[in-house]
């Protein structure tokens, strides 16, 4: 008998709330552990791993102050009396063979008779430390029944003893097991369940049904019950993520708009003209399917990915000068007021003064006085700025156009789903959609993060670039070394070039212990260490003797507007020598005098954060000098992303390199799309081939069925699995 038509089976479906099958007071304390609400996404809890009666926990490898859940055996159990206070201490020990930990529990004498030496057991609690000794304070635990008898003949105590257990993500106030006995009672209940995968490609990929799948992934009898549960839920998952981001191609394609043709003789044509320098062929072939999108009647939705300094932003400006001769507008959408206010001098410095009049590029930023931003505003609004970049500012309810024809949106991962939404509401017709990114995409990425957008990729570097030197500053076996990175990067600027010094905080504190903070934080600090702050290098380089009399200045967000666009502005004048920074400078900025970069506590930055950073240097006929500054230990995975970085100027290989130390990216996280990740058990570094495939099939159901009438499950599923953000990510575009 199958658990599907067991008694009691079929008062659930996968949309049933929690609160209804339940109860009010489990359902209210998973939903607010998780942000579960329905039988479908408690289901979708998957266990992170499975256990076994007969294996134990190794102790000796469990960290300090971390919730953990392990196997294993009492040893020991005694009670004391308290010296100071009335009362009882009840210790009791536990083993994996070797290691010993404690388990404490104050006032709680009846637990002697349920932990007995020899009893083994799930426990979980926080790992402490008292008097050098490893303990659990007051843990949970769940112990093995020790009256099932385990005879060779009876089968059915032979399964127990040798059934997974499984481990699933938990929390202080719902533990393991809890989760486990809550999940039974789903699965009890759980009616039939409507299979997403088109019976012929299940059959194919020899997968399970989905119902049968989620009884091995949770309640398995051997171990390879959970492998092909978790095989089949995988492919699962991809293929409802690729159903939904076709769907939403198709959807954006049924759109019409205006199409943008350069005129002869027009802008496009004068501006080729008088380019000082030949675009690179990568540049022209991304710049034709550009050309292509523009001049259908369909939005465009493209994706240019291309390495740091490979000249993005002229393709960009040629795509918004083709809409320009047309009679339309482009709004160009940049992440800070400093790379927004880049933008515009260097767009018009591309220009130039004839051309920049016919265009008249404006800027719109949250810090513009009264006055300018009243020009600015008329400006658009009258259509005579044909260019118009800004930051957020963009997207408020004052800002409209003329004819806005063409969106670029800068660093993407940046913006949120609304703020791109609004800004596409802007246009009389959907606006063709530009997206640039700096930071290499692998194709699996892309797929699975942009499957909705055209990706076009940029990989040649313009000729006359000098080049970037990489070198690891080992802080933690060669401390020395620190003063002699100051000195070098005087020496640079004693040979009239410029320097950057990017710090991952502002001032100097020590982190809340609540966690470890986005790397890209500006007042990010971590295990409760400093962090190296732009204040403190600051009073450092000022007490520095090779630094007296040069010129140093910070930049970093909580300076104001105006004071960030002077001091970006003196740099790049060449009026100022050192930059001490946060990531305020990441991607952008761009002063071909400038030739090192010196990156404080390197570690506590991403691969790509690095990569971008490097990519300031170098821009120039000088050659660049990367000093990636590090206190993190010999083997650490952080010392290793350092190394990966130092080790090769591909953006490519850099990003492919990321997927693998991270392991589980949060692909549709927070860096992507505003909310929170909604994979689960798959995994771009690993599973490029099922996505592959599972968007192979999904294409060829939505091309036999575009409005998947005759897929109803599949297009249920596309409804329930996509939480609220990232079902706004992928309407949205």
């Amino acid at each position: 008998m199958t658990a599907a038509d067991a008694p009691g089976a079929g008062r659930f479906s996968l949309d049933t709330r929690l609160a209804g099958a339940l109860g009010g007071r489990t359902a209210q304390a998973i939903e607010r552990a998780f942000g579960h609400r329905t039988v479908g996404e408690l289901l979708a809890h998957y266990p992170r791993r499975y256990a076994l009666r007969g294996e134990l926990t190794a102790l000796a490898s469990l960290p300090l102050d971390e919730n953990v859940t392990i196997v294993a055996e009492v040893l020991e159990v005694r009670v004391r009396e308290m010296r100071q206070r009335r009362g009882s201490i009840l210790e009791a020990k536990i083993s994996d063979g070797t290691g010993i930990l404690t388990l404490t529990f104050f006032n709680q004498k009846w637990r002697e008779n349920e932990l007995r030496p020899g009893r083994r057991g799930i426990f979980a609690g926080k790992v402490g430390d008292y008097r050098g000794n490893r303990q659990l304070a007051h843990p949970d635990y769940e112990l093995f029944d020790d009256d099932v008898p385990l005879s060779a003949g009876d089968a059915a105590a032979k399964r127990w003893a040798e059934a997974p257990i499984p481990i699933y993500p938990a929390t202080g106030a719902l533990a393991s097991w809890q989760l486990a006995k809550s999940i039974a009672l789903l699965l009890d209940g759980l009616g039939p369940v409507d299979d997403p995968v088109p019976e012929r490609a299940r059959a194919a990929r020899s997968l399970l049904t989905q119902r049968a799948a989620l009884e091995q992934v949770h309640r398995p009898e051997v171990e390879a019950d959970w492998k092909a549960a978790r095989r089949t839920l995988r492919f699962i998952e991809a293929f409802v993520l690729q159903t939904a981001l076709l769907e939403r191609r198709a959807e954006l394609r049924a759109h019409t708009t205006t199409a943008r043709h350069p005129s002869d003789g027009g802008l496009l044509e004068r501006f080729e003209a008088s380019l000082p320098f030949d675009l690179t062929d990568d540049q022209r072939a991304v710049g034709a399917e550009i050309s292509d999108d523009l001049e259908h009647p369909v939005p465009m939705n493209r994706l240019v990915q291309g390495e740091v300094g490979s000249g993005k932003t002229v393709v960009a400006l040629r795509a918004m000068l083709a809409v320009a001769d047309s009679g339309g507008q482009s709004a160009l959408l940049a992440p800070t007021e400093v790379l927004a206010a880049q933008h515009l001098r260097s767009i018009a410095r591309m220009l130039g003064p004839e051309l920049s009049t016919a265009v008249m590029p404006t800027l719109i930023t949250g810090q513009l006085s009264a006055a300018e931003r009243r020009k600015a505003l008329l400006r658009a609004a009258a259509g005579q700025a044909r260019i118009v970049v800004g930051t957020h500012a963009l997207i408020g309810d004052a800002v409209s156009f003329a004819d806005l024809g063409l969106v670029v949106v800068d660093e993407q991962h940046r913006f949120g789903v609304e703020q791109r939404e609004a800004l596409r509401l802007k246009g009389q017709h959907p606006p063709h959609v530009l997206v640039l990114t700096a930071t290499p995409i692998p194709r699996t990425v892309a797929m699975t993060v942009f499957g909705d957008l055209d990706v076009s990729t940029i990989r040649e570097l313009p000729a006359g670039r000098a080049g970037i030197t990489s070198q690891v500053v080992p802080l933690a076996i060669r401390p020395a070394w620190r003063p002699r990175v100051w000195e070098r990067l005087a020496e640079e600027i004693e040979q009239g070039r410029q320097g950057f010094v990017v710090c991952p905080a502002i001032e100097p504190r020590v982190a809340e212990d609540d966690g470890e903070p986005p790397a890209d934080a500006e007042d990010g600090v971590e295990n409760g260490a400093h962090a190296a702050s732009v204040a403190s290098v600051l009073a450092e380089l000022a007490g520095h003797p090779r630094f007296a009399g040069k010129r140093v200045a910070p930049l970093h967000g909580r300076m104001g507007s105006d004071e960030k666009d002077a001091a970006m502005r003196a740099f790049a004048a060449g009026e100022l020598d050192v930059l001490v920074a946060t990531t305020v400078i990441e991607v952008g900025v761009d002063v071909p005098n400038a030739s090192v970069m010196v990156v404080v506590d390197a570690d506590r930055f991403g691969v790509s954060q690095l990569h971008q950073l490097r990519g300031r240097v170098g821009r120039g006929s000088v050659p660049g000098l990367c000093l990636l500054m590090t206190a993190a230990e010999p083997g650490s995975v952080a010392l290793q992303r350092v190394e990966a970085v130092a080790a090769t100027l591909d953006g490519f290989e850099l990003a492919r390199v990321d997927l693998e130390l991270r392991q589980e990216g949060d692909v549709l996280g927070a860096t992507q799309s505003g909310g929170r990740s909604s994979l689960k058990l798959l995994r771009v570094a690993r599973d490029g081939d099922v996505i592959a495939d599972a968007r192979e099939v999904a294409a060829e159901v939505l091309v036999a069925d575009p409005g998947l009438e005759r897929h109803p499950a599949l297009a249920a599923e596309v409804r329930r699995r996509l939480d609220a953000e990232t079902s706004g990510f992928l309407s949205k575009g």
